[in-house]
């Protein structure tokens, strides 16, 4: 009987190969997104307090391209974008960061639905472990070709070695249930750890969202105790700046990283499920040959 088809090692390289690139072209076009947001959006010179001459002598694309210094022209009044942009050079890494996070879990998640297969994964276990109880193992196959994905390939790969060992007449029964075991484990080797690309991605934005928030905040407070250092009355515009830029990049530091956490979790709580579901699986067909063949 032919052997079940897995995935070959070369076709998992290339898989790798692919998730590697789609996360060096993703992390620097994030950035600059995030750049160009911070320079377009929040930078609005409609976002300010600018005197009318001012405005008209200058760029009306962004307060970043102003010739003047521009730290006295604060945001109006409850507008979002201009306290944002008062943030500093920090805010537009931080929103790269969270476009990342948004980014790479959306990209896991449909990774993962597709290794799920197309119906839902509890009734699908169910069903293979009656067509074993039943001992209808082409039937279970069959269910494995209609289900798809990563969970499916596995288990059919087990189903197929459980076929094969059983009209091996060279093999006693605990040989038989040794190689269906290791033919499980090697399709699980093979198809689970792509499930788990770019997770590090994720976990790794989990601090470096965090630190630099807090970096954003220590230059910030540089800049409002530079303010209170001025000679004579403190500066209260460079005052104000500094404790803006400080407080926001805190908070988008925080958001990023509380983000990172949680889809990080629910990501390898899908990753556990589908496991689970393979190590059941693999569970019931080693128990049915076993009792079947005493």
């Amino acid at each position: 009987m032919a052997n079940a088809p897995k995935p070959t090692p070369a076709k998992k390289e290339s898989s790798a190969t692919a998730s590697n690139l789609f996360a060096t072209l993703v992390i620097p076009i994030c950035i600059l997104i995030g750049v160009t947001l911070f320079i377009f959006v929040l930078g609005k010179p409609s976002n300010f307090n600018i005197p009318e001459d001012v405005a008209k002598a200058n760029s009306q694309l962004s307060l970043a391209f102003y010739n003047d210094d521009t730290h006295a022209y604060l945001p109006h009044p409850g507008n979002y974008g201009g306290m944002a942009f008062k943030g500093g050079f920090i805010v537009p890494i931080l929103m790269g960061m969270l476009l990342m996070v948004f980014v790479f879990s959306i990209e896991r998640l449909i990774v993962i639905g597709k290794a799920t297969g197309k119906g839902s994964l509890e009734s699908f276990i169910k069903k293979i472990q009656s067509f074993l109880s039943s001992g209808n193992i082409q039937a279970a196959v069959a269910e494995c070709d209609k289900q798809q994905g990563s969970v499916a390939n596995v288990i059919k790969s087990g189903l197929k070695k459980y076929s094969e060992v059983e009209v091996d007449t060279n093999l006693d029964v605990e040989q038989s249930i040794v190689a269906i075991q290791k033919d499980i484990e090697e399709a699980t080797a093979l198809e689970m750890p792509m499930l788990e690309q770019n997770l590090t991605i994720i976990a790794t934005l989990v601090s470096v969202g965090t630190l630099t928030g807090l970096l954003g905040t220590v230059t910030g407070m540089i800049k409002a105790f530079g303010g209170l250092a001025n000679s004579g009355a403190p500066d209260q515009a460079a005052l104000a700046t500094g404790i803006s830029e400080a407080l926001i990049n805190t908070a988008t530091g925080i958001g990023t990283s509380t983000l990172a956490i949680i889809m990080y979790n629910i990501l390898t709580s899908k990753i556990d499920k589908l496991t689970y579901a393979i190590d059941e699986a693999g569970f019931s067909i080693i128990q049915t040959y076993a009792s079947t063949h005493k």
